[in-house]
């Protein structure tokens, strides 16, 4: 099967956050200007998806629904059959996307004033979704080594005040690409444990993930930390479907599973009938090919991404192991984060997502959404080396 990732698909104007909110949020109009900042994808989403929606439609009614077993079932095949991952259909709990996950876990198991835990740098929405809730945020930085980062437990150890209640971990990690190994998660797992917090695994790119690297599920790798582990899951940024709001909270332990049924059951909340029928057409063999595919393209964006901006003096893109989100040091061109910030908005005219967002180790960084057609990637390169073209 052959798919095609180089379509030129106009977004503008089709209520598309990414490209439609640009202006307003960077000063970047959308007539001259590249976004690469939020993280879905420009082209279409896997034509087994797109026949489900077709045939839905073609059915013509949208009523109520009842449970849909094609799609639990789906994600126990997906979730074996690319990551070695073994679940009950009733470890399985809905929510409106993994934003929404968050949030619920923060407000069922926490209180006002409970801090949370993150290694940053980090997606910045564990922040404000933390601080929205009313926690308190406790930031532990990453170490970087060389062109990776590392855990530092020792230093995460001491930033602890003995208030946390909860841990949220991003694996693959968002921003720098970063896949952990099992003894990586193994010692976040133990980390969690000595210290009571509750294990919020974040997963969402975990599909993500290129050749020489492979993504462990945090359940695979510490089964034993399961009476306090949270997996979050989706389908949104694997096959382009983030606008549907639906993921996945798998909860092995039947306590915690409890709790967050009752919250949702109190909320009435239920999934739309269609995200489910995408979601099961989704995970199938087609869509696993449909994957591959786009990974082979996302290597290919990557390199010539990489090779444009490592040849700009004192800028670094870090080699990505996971996620389609490449993180950029601008660090050795001497300037601050206003001033290379500046230039890539005003003069090469993109947006990226700002790497103070991300909180401590992000201060001189920018993160660009490599998930886009081989030719705007190109242009990317280009309009950059352009904008810091003086420091050849």
């Amino acid at each position: 099967m052959t798919f095609d990732f180089d379509q030129n698909i106009d977004r503008r104007g089709s209520h598309c956050s990414k490209w439609d909110s640009m202006e307003k949020l960077y000063g970047v109009s959308p007539d001259d200007g590249l976004a690469m900042w939020t993280a879905d994808s420009d082209y279409p989403t896997a034509p087994c998806v797109t026949d489900a929606l077709r045939a839905a439609a073609d059915h013509g009614i949208f009523g109520y629904t009842n449970t849909f077993p094609e799609y639990l079932n789906a994600i126990q095949w997906w979730m074996q059959t690319r990551h070695n991952w073994q679940i009950d259909s009733d470890w399985i709990l809905t929510t409106q996307g993994l934003g929404n996950a968050i949030a619920l876990s923060l407000d069922v198991w926490s209180a006002l004033g409970d801090g949370v835990v993150t290694f940053s740098p980090v997606y910045h929405e564990f922040r404000h979704k933390t601080e929205r809730a009313g926690r308190r945020l406790t930031e532990c930085p990453l170490k970087r080594e060389g062109d990776t980062y590392v855990l530092d437990l020792d230093d995460a150890q001491s930033r602890l005040t003995g208030n946390e209640k909860i841990l949220i971990w991003c694996s693959p990690q968002n921003p720098s690409g970063r896949v952990w190994t099992v003894d990586e998660l193994r010692s976040v797992a133990d980390f969690a444990a000595r210290n009571g917090l509750l294990l919020i695994s974040d997963e969402i790119h975990h599909d993500l993930v290129y050749p020489g690297n492979t993504f462990v599920p945090m359940h695979v790798a510490a089964p034993q930390a399961q009476d306090r582990l949270v997996v979050l899951t989706a389908a949104s940024k694997t096959f382009n479907i983030a606008g549907q709001r639906t993921g996945n909270m798998i909860i092995p332990d039947a306590t915690l599973r409890a709790a967050m049924q009752h919250r949702l059951t109190t909320l009435d909340y239920k999934p739309g009938s269609l995200a489910l029928m995408m979601i099961a057409a989704a995970y199938s063999p087609e869509g696993a090919a449909w994957v591959d595919a786009q990974i082979e393209h996302l290597i290919g964006n990557r390199a010539i991404f990489d090779a444009a901006i490592n040849a700009i003096p004192g800028v670094r893109s870090l080699p990505l192991q996971g996620t389609y989100l490449a993180w950029v040091d601008f660090s050795g061109t001497g300037m601050s984060f206003e001033e290379f910030d500046t230039r890539i908005r005003e003069i090469a005219r993109i947006a990226p997502s700002a790497g103070p967002s991300f909180g401590a180790g992000g201060e001189l960084f920018e993160r660009f959404n490599l998930a886009m057609s081989r030719a705007q990637i190109m242009e990317a390169g280009e309009r950059l080396q352009k904008a810091f073209a003086d420091l050849q």
